[in-house]
């Protein structure tokens, strides 16, 4: 079994073409969309988008995992669904932006190192990092800017 969750940032309700917007073409959504599950009627826990991204990592309110604003550690310990999947076999990788922090001060004061398997899951929300990056990639005519 695969799971595919894409967590959109700054995109409004209708900002795609299944979702009835009357100029945005977007085939390659609207196709995932169409073979998936869409969900119409959500709400964040935080228009911080990385408190909301740890929110649903976690399942908690932000005022409960603490990490309430970009770039402020989850704190280590911290159940994610990453880690809930990974004890049912399943791979679980971030791919993308997610402006979470490693808790650096409670991985030093537990021993954990950042390279190690346990240490790099800390530092990245329970899941295995296939690349990520909470800049702008930003591409020009010469590649990469």
């Amino acid at each position: 079994m695969n799971i595919l969750f894409i967590m959109y940032d700054q995109l409004r309700f209708d900002y795609l073409s299944c979702a009835g917007h009357p100029h945005l073409d977007t085939p390659n959504f609207d196709r995932v969309a169409k073979k998936g599950v869409r969900f119409t009627q959500t709400y964040v826990q935080s228009p911080i988008c990385g408190a909301s991204r740890m929110c649903y990592y976690t399942g908690r309110y932000a005022s409960s995992h603490g990490a309430q604003w970009n770039g402020f550690p989850l704190r280590v310990g911290e159940q994610t669904i990453g880690d809930h999947l990974r004890k049912l076999g399943m791979n679980s990788w971030i791919i993308g932006k997610t402006h979470m922090t490693a808790d650096a001060e409670g991985m030093a004061r537990l021993g954990l190192a950042a390279d190690s398997v346990i240490g790099a899951r800390q530092a990245e929300c329970g899941f295995d990092n296939w690349v990520r990056d909470d800049g702008l990639w930003g591409y020009g005519p010469d590649g990469l800017l």
